[in-house]
């Protein structure tokens, strides 16, 4: 009998024991939390449309393979949960990091927060985390809001997108900013830009000649769509363009042949042209910039460029900014991702043989550019942004989650090429 009672005794004392394993949860305690709404997109599909700032919806197909981007502080065992849902039956999902795969059951249909299991990092960088649905018993296999992560790889802190999910995946913006003696009355920038092939990814606007007012380069719009920009602000401040009063308006005064022109909004506002154009990756594309005051409250500025392809300088427009009165300032370029479903994609491009040529006419080479980005590269929401000096000129590099980023505020001087660009201005 004393034997019995000792016998259950242990077994109770076992069954609370692993009950109370149970319950504890660990996976659920796990510190950082990354939305999938801002970190994540569909593998080679950039018009899937599943990720919102809900996370992951509507995931029909095997096939879409979704990605989601951290960045780890340092080497060492990553733990992992999900918080997802099935709309009914059950999915069998897999995760996995750095070609490790753990496997998931869901069948449960309101939001909860499931282990996936722990996975080695060899070392700091950004990782993805692959999700991949294996098999659903419904229309879908998931609702996925989000991961949660743990171990010691996260010891030191994680970096992802942890709000204003547009920006965060569209990815930070990288300058070139050109020192010049402000003291000089530039009438003049000129610059070239060459993309190097594969390296044309859709949403990339390569920026060429910017200045206080507006900006001047080339984007590419879609598979099938590319574009020469020039845009000038209204001095007046607003984000819709059909508050400017009548008399703060940008004026266009005259475009080049086939090139749209009309306003522009959402980053301030004002007058903008475009010329659709089949640009190509690796070929040089040529751009000038004129700015002057015409009198005492109104300054003008011309767009030119210049194509290999054409073999002659177009105009792309001219506009005439009220209640101004300057030459060119703030000289810079920039890269920028317009496209939210293409910033996991990485591009660069060349930005070569920088002058500016003064009101009295003479040519200033600008050798020296300084590195600087948005704000999403300086709360740290991405850290895959870079810039700095080559064999052929400055570059700026962006998007892709890379590892190798360079310190804002960075100069870097090129080579001097010491010959002005043979222009006949008249």
């Amino acid at each position: 009998m004393v034997f019995i009672q000792a016998f259950l005794f242990s077994c109770l004392t076992l069954f609370f024991s692993c009950k109370e394993e149970v319950q504890k949860e660990p996976e659920t305690d796990l510190p950082f939390v990354v939305d999938l709404g801002g970190n994540s997109w569909v593998v080679d599909n950039i018009a899937s449309g599943m990720v919102s700032s809900e996370g992951i919806k509507d995931w029909r197909k095997a096939d879409e393979i979704i990605e989601t981007y951290v960045k780890l502080n340092r080497a060492g065992s990553l733990d992992l949960a999900l918080k997802g849902r099935v709309l009914s039956g059950e999915s069998k999902l897999e995760i996995s990091v750095e070609g490790q795969t753990r496997t998931v059951i869901l069948n449960n249909t309101d939001l909860e927060t499931v282990s996936v299991g722990s996975f080695e990092i060899p070392k700091a960088g950004y990782y993805a985390l692959r999700l991949k649905g294996v098999a659903k018993s419904s229309a879908t296999f998931a609702e996925i809001k989000s991961f949660k992560l743990g171990g010691t790889a996260t010891e030191e802190g994680i970096t992802c997108v942890k709000d204003d999910f547009y920006f965060g995946r569209r990815g930070p913006s990288v300058h070139l900013r050109y020192p010049f003696d402000e003291s000089e009355d530039i009438e003049y920038f000129y610059s070239e830009i060459e993309v190097p092939e594969e390296q044309d990814v859709i949403g990339s606007y390569f920026m060429a000649n910017g200045f206080g007012e507006g900006y001047f380069g080339m984007q590419v719009n879609s598979e099938t769509e590319r574009r020469v920009l020039f845009s000038v602000w209204s001095p007046y401040q607003t984000d819709n363009p059909g508050d400017i009063p009548e008399d703060y308006r940008i004026e266009l005064l005259k475009k080049g042949e086939g090139v749209h022109a009309g306003e522009f909004g959402n980053e301030g506002s004002g007058g903008q042209s475009y010329l659709v154009f089949p640009w190509k990756a690796g070929e040089t594309y040529k751009f000038l910039l004129r700015g002057r005051p015409v009198s005492a409250d109104d300054t003008e500025y011309t767009a030119y460029f210049y194509a290999s392809e054409k073999g002659a300088w177009q105009l792309i427009a001219q506009f005439r900014r009220p209640h101004t009165h300057t030459y060119l300032t703030h000289l810079y370029s920039f890269l920028e991702n317009f496209n939210t479903e293409t910033g996991n994609i990485s591009r660069y491009a060349w930005y070569k043989n920088q002058w500016a040529k003064t009101k009295e006419g003479q040519w200033i080479e600008l050798k020296e550019a300084q590195f600087t980005a948005d704000a999403t590269a300086k709360k740290q929401a991405r850290l895959d942004y870079s810039g700095g000096v080559g064999s052929k000129g400055f570059y700026l590099k962006n998007c892709g989650f890379f590892n190798d980023n360079t310190e804002m505020g960075s100069m870097f001087t090129r080579e001097a090429l010491n010959t002005h660009p043979l222009i006949n201005l008249e």
